[in-house]
């Protein structure tokens, strides 16, 4: 749609805007509640907003690698070679040039397991903290993938037509806005999760209502997305596979929780 934004005279890619956008506020999100919270320092937290940036950026082109290593490979056994050294940029630019939700997900996750351990601070808090702060995140990326042109929607009747999008098949068509649907979700999600943190209920669970609530709705909207060169498994996309991952994960971890001897009923 817009992949590229003027301002000032430069060439600002629409994505990498937006999900700046989302970051800075995100953190915002987290250093504020923090403080009100009384949990960490601004400095702690400033940093681990840094550290969980690294750790999603690495997670995100990392799952991207492995997603497209397929199709990497499948060229090599057509024909091509590595003839130069801009053959090799090339193939690692194939490789990492993209970015998956999940992957940065879980990478930031981890990072800030690591940070918050390593710092001896409240796990349960921080987690709930955070749970609001990822779909917040989330709603601006996603605008930045309709600006930018990147999992565009299926053809239909409704939507619109990208004329300069990068990926040429995407373009000459009316497709369906499955990357506006998801930032919509997402921002709805992060209200209602602001309101159960601020109002304390289901605390230690916000995490877990996340991604019970986000992983199905991706499964879903993965049918609207039409971008079928990431490939498919078994008829299902690689987000859709780590989403019913994540949602047996999930009820696993209640049951264990509930049936654990000594423990309380989960909040509900």
């Amino acid at each position: 749609m817009y992949p590229v934004i003027h301002f000032l005279g430069r060439e600002l890619g629409s994505y990498g805007l937006c999900a700046g956008v989302g970051a800075l506020l995100a953190g915002l999100f987290l250093c504020l509640v923090a403080k009100k919270r009384k949990q960490g320092t601004d400095d702690i937290n400033i940093v681990l907003m840094l550290v969980i940036g690294v750790g999603v950026l690495v997670g995100s082109h990392v799952l991207y690698a492995l997603v497209t290593l397929p199709a990497v490979i499948r060229a090599f056994f057509r024909g091509y070679t590595i003839t130069s050294f801009m053959s090799v940029v090339e193939v690692v630019a194939t490789l990492f040039g993209g970015a998956v939700f999940y992957g940065g997900l879980g990478g930031g996750g981890l990072a800030a397991l690591l940070y918050v351990n390593k710092k001896k601070l409240d796990r349960t808090a921080y987690a709930d903290m955070l749970a609001p702060a990822v779909p917040l995140f989330h709603t601006f990326g996603r605008i930045g993938c309709f600006l930018g042109g990147c999992c565009y929607g299926i053809e239909s009747e409704f939507g619109f037509m990208y004329t300069i999008n990068p990926i040429e098949q995407a373009n000459g068509v009316v497709r369906f806005p499955v990357q506006l649907v998801e930032a919509g979700f997402n921002l709805v999600l992060f209200l209602v999760l602001a309101f159960l943190l601020h109002k304390g209920l289901l605390r230690g669970r916000l995490l877990l209502v996340y991604l019970l609530s986000y992983a199905p709705a991706r499964f879903i909207l993965e049918f609207l997305r039409g971008d079928t060169y990431r490939g498919l498994w078994w008829g299902l996309s690689t987000s859709q596979w780590i989403s019913l991952f994540i949602v047996v994960g999930c009820l696993a971890f209640l049951a264990v929780q509930k049936l654990r001897p000594g423990k309380p009923a989960v909040e509900a």
